[in-house]
């Protein structure tokens, strides 16, 4: 692979929501770049940049911007929650913007920087039939067929959220890597383990298809506050605890908000040598 726009190589930037880190490419006015292959050799920690998922800004005739998301395996993501937020503050920033549209496999989605500086986006409806998640076959999304009683939600990817006892005692490497390919999730799907920690508060603790344990999972986290609520252990306004920090999740008749900090922690340039090794 070479990069056609710039001889110097391919630029990217490093960015994390409460530890959930992402290489973001900005393709605007070039065209789309990320193949599976370029995913799977930035995603490694150890060979490439290291990432949770990976963001690719482009150009969108309807919205401020548009989104596209892979995985560290190379697979796609259909969405990424604290991913939207960070990329939403890079360009409320170079915008002058408070507020901001943009579109996913999700649909429009529409971002808020608040006045505590902290970025809210709008993660759309939840997903509760079980077509929709999607399932394998027809169930109770409320109460899978699963050992341990879990909720499916989808949020744009599939969700299968865990309320247990104390969720910091969870063998999420064990549980999350076998509940990630259960049968009854055709594409696969993340894990959520959450404890009703107080009123209206949770700790969750997350596995990501194609990604494994991460500190923090957007979706996940809006998944795991529905989940709570149709179970009815919440009101539709929660704040999760995550391995790396809170999010507020708020359900909305508008759709389900998510609102947490960001971080851009820097910028740098893919060499030309790298992007020709990658087959």
């Amino acid at each position: 692979m070479t990069s056609a726009t710039n001889p110097l190589g391919l630029a990217f930037m490093k960015m994390h929501g409460l530890g959930n880190d992402f290489v973001v490419i900005d393709s605007r006015g070039r065209g789309a770049v990320t193949t599976p292959a370029l995913a799977r050799a930035l995603g490694d920690r150890h060979r490439g940049v290291g990432f949770d998922q990976l963001a690719e800004i482009r150009d969108s005739a309807e919205a401020d911007f548009a989104l596209d998301f892979w995985n560290s395996d190379g697979s796609r993501a259909g969405a990424c929650g604290n991913a939207t937020r960070c990329v939403a503050e890079f360009v409320m920033r170079g915008s002058g913007k408070a507020a901001v549209t943009l579109t996913t496999t999700r649909g429009h989605l529409q971002a808020v920087r608040r006045a505590d500086g902290l970025v809210s986006v709008n993660m759309g409806a939840p997903q509760l039939d079980w077509a929709e998640v999607p399932l394998a076959r027809p169930a109770d999304t409320l109460h899978l067929p699963i050992s341990g009683d879990p909720v499916a939600v989808g949020m744009g990817n599939p969700h299968c959220v865990f309320f247990v006892g104390n969720a910091e005692t969870v063998n999420v490497a064990d549980l999350g890597a076998l509940f990630e390919t259960d049968p009854l999730f055709p594409q696969k799907t993340n894990v959520e383990f959450a404890t009703l920690t107080g009123p209206d508060r949770l700790r969750m603790r997350v596995w990501e298809r194609g990604a494994g344990i991460t500190l923090a999972c957007g979706s996940g986290a809006c998944a795991t506050a529905v989940a709570a609520h149709r179970r009815g252990l919440t009101g539709r306004k929660v704040t999760l605890d995550l391995d790396g920090g809170a999010l507020e999740i708020d359900w909305r008749s508008d759709g389900v908000w998510m609102t947490g900090p960001t971080a851009h922690v820097f910028d740098a340039m893919l060499p030309p040598a790298f992007l020709a090794s990658i087959g």
